[in-house]
């Protein structure tokens, strides 16, 4: 096998995710590093004016003067380096979630369509909006916290501790306590709680959108109360794991946030202070420091603490985009061959779905030969493997065993730009995208002119009605362009039709179609019947394009 691609690459860390912005980070670190520092300034000015006021004797006029406009200059120089080091992490911030959801737009590019098939809209609408804004803490407040819970006790702790060490001790009582509570919060149990609760977000985000997109059929049909019943028991997973989650978390935050909280900071100082004052061991101006610094000690420790939700949340988000950009490409030859003619041929065909039970294969011995210029009808009941056998084609899922051969050539021999330009398909599911109708029907063969997508559309008999649209072709799906189900599924079948690829799979295309649809799948197949090997699947044989007029169905 020529194949590469095959293993998932090892899931990119953090850290490579983030490196090539590791400049920015540099910056955003040192600037907050200075003005961290610059803040202690106007506290110290304040310490060094109360002991000047307080001391015998008349204040000395210039030293209280150059001491306030040190404590000005301080102040000055916080405000500017940390709105400067705030306005380039969030300029950051941009720049990577930019990243991240182009290389996830990227990754999902290139996975096998068949994985993409087993996640539902929501949980991928999930992954590219949410948990890529869910990053903003991380890249935004995260750095900048970081440094001012580290840098300023740092400096606090070295100054305190020239002015009374013991005090200092005393002083870092409250900080103790809310460090001592951390691990509380990432026990297993805590843990396993906010993947419940993620995952419970995940549910009802699918639901949501499957709600919403099905609206209009479970109303006409009767069934909103199901629909309802099956939104509202999302809703009620949602609630538990939530209730659940802050149950668990609710006394240790409580904990950490009376143990920061400045009652309980100038509590353990003045009780300290009081202790060495009586003792002749302090002299009453030393005390100011430590009413002052220590509540600086614990304030940005407290700003982390309120953060820290955040930041978990930041971390799993994290998580599931790496293991998404980790998700093997679908394997692409290291030296595709090019196929000689159009026939089909599955040898010796097994396939099982990656996560299934072991054992359970939805296909199992299949050997079919498809003859160009054939219309070949594969019909049976639901459940019974017929579009997985057709998905086998465009290469959506490689087979477990056997091969599918293309003129002669192993698919996974097969590059995907010329598989795709040698194999087009229909599904009973349409999708268009939010682009004029044009754009979409010549979305397989971007260079095609007008002329040629005015052909295609008249082959699928769709045309006349593009025409009544306010723009006509330049009209803009889900703006100025409003189309049903069937006029939907013509537009696709024009795109199929344009793409004139010598193989055309047909999934349950005209299922559910109109009769003026499936009479135009039956003319544009009849025109270029000559030229293309064509793989139809539907429930019944009666709903098979032409196969009751003589082409062949088994």
């Amino acid at each position: 096998m020529t194949s590469t691609g095959t293993t998932a690459p090892p899931p990119p860390g953090v850290a490579r995710l983030l490196r090539p912005y590791a400049g920015g980070f540099a910056a955003v670190v040192v600037l907050q590093v200075i003005g961290a520092v610059a803040g202690l300034a106007p506290l110290l000015a304040v310490v060094e004016l109360g002991r000047t006021l307080l001391a015998p004797g008349p204040a000395d006029e210039g030293h209280v003067r150059d001491v306030v406009l040190a404590g000005a200059a301080g102040l000055l120089v916080r405000l500017l380096f940390t709105a400067a080091s705030s306005g380039i992490g969030h300029l950051l911030d941009t720049r990577v979630q930019l990243s991240l959801r182009r290389q996830l737009a990227a990754r999902l590019g290139r996975v096998p369509i068949g994985w993409l098939a087993r996640r539902r809209n929501g949980e991928l609408a999930k992954l590219v909006g949410e948990d890529v804004s869910a990053v903003h803490p991380l890249i935004a407040h995260t750095p900048g916290e970081l440094v001012s819970a580290f840098v300023v006790p740092l400096v606090s702790l070295g100054y305190l501790l020239t002015v009374d060490w013991r005090l200092t001790l005393i002083t870092l009582i409250p900080v103790l306590l809310a460090v001592a509570l951390v691990p509380l919060m990432m026990t297993p149990t805590r843990l396993r709680e906010q993947k419940e609760f993620d995952a419970a977000m995940g549910r009802i985000s699918a639901s949501v959108v499957e709600f919403v997109q099905g609206i209009a059929v479970v109303k006409a049909f009767g069934g909103s109360e199901r629909a309802h019943g099956k939104f509202r028991s999302a809703v009620g997973d949602f609630t538990r794991s939530f209730y659940r989650m802050v149950r668990g978390l609710s006394g240790v935050a409580a904990g950490m946030q009376v143990a920061l909280s400045p009652p309980f900071v100038l509590l353990a100082v003045l009780v300290g202070g009081a202790y060495r004052i009586t003792g002749g061991r302090l002299a009453p101006a030393d005390l100011l420091p430590f009413l002052l610094l220590g509540l600086g000690l614990t304030a940005p420790v407290a700003a982390l603490g309120h953060g820290f939700d955040d930041l978990q949340a930041a971390r799993r988000a994290v998580g599931r985009i790496r293991d998404v950009l980790a998700e093997p490409s679908l394997p692409e030859p290291v030296r595709p061959v090019a196929p000689e003619g159009h026939r089909v041929e599955l040898r010796d065909v097994r396939f099982g779905y990656e996560g299934a039970a072991a054992g359970h294969e939805v296909l199992r011995g299949i050997d079919l030969v498809l003859e160009p210029g054939t219309i070949t009808a594969v019909v049976g009941p639901s459940g019974s493997g017929k579009s997985t056998l057709v998905q086998l084609l465009p290469r959506f899922y490689d087979p477990t065993h056997g091969s599918v051969l293309l003129g002669g050539v192993d698919l996974r021999e097969v590059g995907s730009q010329e598989l795709y330009r040698r194999v087009s398909f229909v599904f009973q599911d349409v999708r268009l995208l939010r682009a004029s109708v044009a754009d979409n029907i010549a979305l397989a063969v971007p260079h095609a002119d007008r002329d040629a997508v005015v052909r295609a559309a008249r082959r699928a008999s769709i045309h006349d009605r593009i025409l009544e649209l306010p723009r006509g072709y330049d009209s803009v799906i889900g703006e100025d362009a409003r189309l049903s189900g069937g006029e939907a599924q013509r537009v696709s079948i024009a795109r199929a039709l344009l793409a004139d690829a010598p193989v055309l799979v047909l999934d349950e295309a005209t299922a559910f179609a109109d009769p003026q649809t499936e009479q135009a799948v039956r003319e544009a197949l009849a025109q270029t019947r000559e030229k293309r090997t064509t793989l139809v699947i539907a429930h019944r044989l009666e709903t098979i394009p032409g196969a009751m007029e003589g082409e062949e169905a088994r």
